[in-house]
């Protein structure tokens, strides 16, 4: 089961209050602003700050 879209509306990363984008195979959510990747497993975002993986 794909993520809601009305979840996407209404995230944003807990970091900056930033936009985040749905990243193209629906594994991660990524800020761009804070430069982080949020895991998607099971169909829910784990928006941890300290379980966030840096974008290289």
């Amino acid at each position: 089961m794909p993520i809601d879209r009305e979840l996407l509306d209404v995230l944003a990363c807990p970091k900056c209050r930033g936009d985040l984008e749905l990243e193209p195979d629906e594994s991660g959510l990524v800020c761009r602003t804070c430069r982080l990747r949020y895991r998607i497993e099971d169909d829910i975002p784990i928006m941890l700050i300290d379980k966030a993986e840096p974008l290289t």
